[in-house]
C-alpha cells in the first residue's frame, strides 16, 4: 500500500444518493455526519449496539437503518462510501481492511492515516457547497471554510480576523430557529463556528453540527418524545462545568431559547455561579413553521391577534396553567406547541367551551426542513387526522380561519 501523505487527497463529490453507505458506531461522529448523508439522499445502514438519542430519533424516523450489533465482516458488501468510528479499535482495523479489499472508499475516525478517505470542513451557502481539506490540520480547514462561506454570502471572499479568547470561559444560549439551517441568525451562526463545546437539541438546526471542526465538543442534549431525556439540571451543570474549564459554549436550542425553550432557567442557574452568558434570539416556530406552510398568524378581516399555548400538559391535568375556556372563547389564531400527544383533548376541550368543531385546522410537522409536510382537518377531526396521518412530535398545530386564507381549502 502507497504511503499516504498530505498533498495525496483528490477532492471529489459523492453523489450517493439511492447507494449504500455504511456507517459503524453511533456515536459523536456519526451523530455530526449522518444528517449530511441522510441529506444526500444515500441508503444508509447503522451498524452499531447502542447510539445517542439523536441517532436513534434518525432511525425511528425511518432516515436509515439501524442493525443494533458490533460489526461484522462482510459488513460493507454492496457499500459504495463507509463511515467507521466504534469505540473498537480492533473492529475499526477489521473495517478498514475489509474497506481495502473490497474498494470501498472508508473515513476512519480514530486513524487518518489508515483511512482510505478524508472527510473535508463542509459548508453551504446559496446552493453551493465548499469543502476544504488541509490534512492533519482541521481548525484551518474549518477556517477556510467559513471565510469562503461568510465571503460568498456577503460578496467579499474576505477571510475574518481572529480574536484572541477570553481567560474566563462564555456560554451563549443561541435560538437555531425553527429546524433549516439557513434559519439561524449570523450572530448564533458566528458564535457556533467559535465555539469549543455545543450542547445540542434535537430540535436545533442538527445540519449545522456538520461544520463543526472535529476539535468541538458536542453534547447531545435531545429532548426526544416518547424517549431518553438529558435532565435540565444535568444541561445546566455541563453549561457550568465546560465554561468554568475556560471553553466557550454554544448552547444551541431549536426556535428561541425563552420560547418553551427553559432558557431563563439555564441563565438563571449560570447567574448564580458567575458565569457570563449571551441571549441569542432565534426565529420562533411559533410564526416561522406556519409561514413557511403557507399560513399567515394574522391576516387583515380575519384575524387580529394570535395566541401561542403549550398542549404538552392535557386540559384536564392539574397541573396545567392555561385557562382553557378563555383560550376558546378567543376569535384570533390559536398556535399550539408539543400538543400532538394532547390534541385529542385539546379539540374537545375547545369546542365545549365555544370554538366551533368545523374550525380550520393545520398540522404541520418538521415545519421548514426537507421533511416539512401539512395535514388539514377541523377541531372535530383533527384527532383522527392526526392517528390516521402517523403524524409525529415535532408538529406545530394551527387552529382558525387564516388555515385557509390563500389555499382555497
Amino acid at each position: 500500500m502507497a504511503e499516504h501523505n498530505e498533498s495525496a487527497a483528490y477532492p471529489v463529490g459523492l453523489r450517493l444518493a439511492g447507494r449504500r453507505v455504511v456507517v459503524l458506531g453511533g456515536g459523536q461522529v456519526a451523530q455530526r455526519r449522518l444528517p449530511a448523508l441522510i441529506a444526500a439522499g444515500a441508503d444508509v445502514l447503522l451498524i452499531s449496539p447502542s447510539a445517542t438519542p439523536s441517532v436513534e430519533a434518525m432511525a425511528d424516523a425511518g432516515e436509515m437503518r439501524w442493525e443494533r450489533r458490533r460489526y461484522r465482516d462482510g459488513d460493507l458488501d454492496g457499500a459504495w462510501y463507509a463511515l467507521i468510528s466504534t469505540d473498537d479499535p480492533e473492529a475499526n482495523r477489521a473495517a478498514s481492511a475489509e474497506a481495502e479489499a473490497r474498494r470501498v472508499w472508508a473515513v476512519r475516525s480514530d486513524d487518518a492515516d489508515a483511512a482510505t478517505a478524508w472527510t473535508p470542513a463542509t459548508g453551504r451557502s446559496e446552493g453551493v457547497t465548499v469543502a476544504v481539506l488541509t490534512g492533519r490540520d482541521p481548525r484551518r480547514s474549518a477556517a477556510v471554510r467559513d471565510a469562503i462561506v461568510e465571503g460568498l454570502r456577503d460578496g467579499s471572499l474576505t477571510a475574518p480576523h481572529f480574536r484572541s479568547r477570553p481567560a474566563t470561559g462564555h456560554v451563549a444560549l443561541v435560538g437555531g430557529g425553527p429546524g433549516d439551517p439557513d434559519l439561524i441568525t449570523v450572530r448564533g451562526r458566528r458564535l457556533l463556528a467559535g465555539a469549543d463545546v455545543v450542547i445540542a437539541d434535537r430540535l436545533g438546526p442538527r445540519d449545522l453540527l456538520d461544520e463543526l471542526p472535529p476539535h468541538v465538543e458536542v453534547i447531545d442534549a435531545a429532548k426526544i418524545p416518547y424517549g431518553r431525556a438529558m435532565a435540565q439540571e444535568a444541561i445546566n451543570n455541563a453549561l457550568i462545568e465546560h465554561a468554568r474549564a475556560g471553553k466557550s459554549v454554544v448552547r444551541l436550542k431549536g426556535g428561541d431559547p425563552y420560547v418553551f425553550g427553559r432558557g431563563m432557567e439555564e441563565a438563571q442557574a449560570l447567574a448564580e455561579h458567575g458565569i457570563p452568558c449571551t441571549v441569542v434570539p432565534g426565529i420562533s416556530s411559533t410564526i416561522s413553521v406556519p409561514g413557511a406552510a403557507g399560513i399567515p398568524v394574522t391576516h387583515r378581516g380575519v384575524a387580529h391577534e394570535f395566541t401561542v399555548v403549550s398542549g404538552h400538559v392535557a386540559p384536564d391535568d392539574p397541573r396545567s396553567l392555561v385557562d382553557w375556556e378563555a383560550v376558546a372563547r378567543l376569535r384570533g389564531t390559536l398556535v399550539l406547541l408539543m400538543s400532538v400527544e394532547n390534541i385529542g383533548a385539546i379539540a374537545d376541550t375547545l369546542v365545549r367551551h365555544g370554538r366551533a368543531a368545523g374550525t380550520p385546522v393545520a398540522v404541520v410537522q418538521e415545519g421548514t426542513t426537507a421533511a416539512q409536510r401539512r395535514v388539514d382537518a377541523t377541531l372535530a377531526t383533527v384527532s383522527e387526522r392526526v392517528k390516521a396521518e402517523g403524524i409525529r412530535p415535532p408538529a406545530v398545530i394551527v387552529v382558525g380561519d387564516v388555515v385557509t386564507v390563500g389555499t382555497g381549502r
